[in-house]
């Protein structure tokens, strides 16, 4: 018989409702409750839900329904909440990022490993099909010798965004502002092509939000230990915004990505399937996505990331963004924020 996990939510806001969402698609999983600082905000979210509120956070993850708990708090309360979790032997996914140091994340990582749980990290993107494609390309080493890897991401988020949390855009509880909240999905999916990063020189600014403690813009070159090199555009500031770009360049091949939609695919060497790829992950573009409405992002990433985790669970095997996956782009965004305070390059 197929075991329902069952599962709940620490923190009710926005990402938890994507959360929610993927649950109620998966077979063998089933959300069991909520929890919120604010009790009426877990109240109203156990009802859109159909779960269980929960008063204190020691009460869900001491609760014998429950399984996995999904972290969905401000980025700089995820720790407490964690160590929380996993000290009641539950097993922990968390949003991106998985803490706000590197720190931080170290000391998630050692709690599960010593309590013998799952930890994994939310990375939708990777579970994108046409983000497998080009690390499929890559590990098959179709690119040739990698050259040049970009991330772009510039988006637009207005003051109300920020004005709506009293934790959003400070160091402590965002720990960071554009780079560290949105750029970080293409943070990760950077080094997951392009290999790990050597060393950074960054720069920052705020070009629009100057109310917020952290950068609203923030340019950064990267030196691979590849010896390919990189850099990294993110903003909040940009009018109208637009979409979130990759770039992988190599000396035998390059593949483009905008959102889900492939616009360069090719290759020194064509095999057959190239077409097909170019059909299938072309022109897949039907929404903005997240360019200046956060809640516009599918859940369907998140699914698939769940679906993984608990497998994972399952077979006692490793998930695909285990909490050291998940620590590697925090490790880089540190040290990007170091340079551009310091004016210095920053070795990792």
């Amino acid at each position: 018989m197929t075991k329902i996990y069952g599962i709940g939510i620490v923190g009710t806001g926005l990402i938890a409702d994507f959360h929610a969402r993927a649950i109620e698609q998966i077979p063998n999983a089933r959300l069991a409750g909520a929890y919120n600082r604010n009790y009426e905000k877990a109240v109203a979210f156990s009802e859109r839900y159909g779960c269980e509120a929960f008063e204190s956070l020691d009460a869900l993850v001491a609760s014998p329904e429950v399984d996995v708990i999904c972290i969905c708090t401000a980025s700089g309360a995820h720790l407490e909440a964690g160590l929380a979790a996993i000290a009641a032997g539950k097993h922990c996914l968390i949003e991106k990022p998985m803490e706000i140091t590197v720190e931080r994340c170290d000391r998630l990582i050692d709690a599960a490993r010593e309590a013998g749980v799952h930890i994994g990290v939310i990375f939708p993107s990777r579970f994108q099909d046409v983000n497998i494609r080009i690390k499929d390309a890559v590990a098959r080493q179709r690119i040739g010798a990698p050259v040049i890897g970009n991330a772009y991401v510039k988006w637009n988020r207005s003051k109300a965004y920020y004005d709506s949390a009293a934790w959003r855009g400070t160091w402590t509880l965002d720990g960071g502002g554009a780079l560290m909240n949105q750029g970080i999905h293409s943070v990760d999916l950077l080094q997951w092509f392009m290999g790990p990063v050597k060393s950074v020189h960054a720069f920052a600014a705020n070009r629009r939000h100057t109310e917020i403690e952290v950068e609203d813009t923030l340019v950064a070159i990267l030196h691979f230990e590849n010896g390919a090199l990189g850099t990294i555009e993110c903003t909040t500031a940009a009018h109208p915004g637009s979409f979130k770009r990759l770039e992988i360049i190599g000396t035998e091949g390059t593949a483009i990505v905008e959102e889900n939609d492939l616009l360069t695919w090719q290759f020194a060497e064509e095999v057959p399937e190239d077409a097909l790829v170019r059909e299938q992950h072309g022109g897949q573009q039907i929404s903005k996505g997240g360019v200046a409405d956060p809640a516009a992002i599918s859940f369907i990433g998140h699914q698939k990331q769940i679906e993984d985790f608990l497998a994972a669970i399952a077979s006692g095997s490793e998930p695909v963004i285990s909490g050291v996956e998940g620590r590697k782009s925090v490790e880089i965004i540190e040290a990007i924020y170091k340079s551009a305070k310091s004016g210095e390059t920053v070795k990792l």
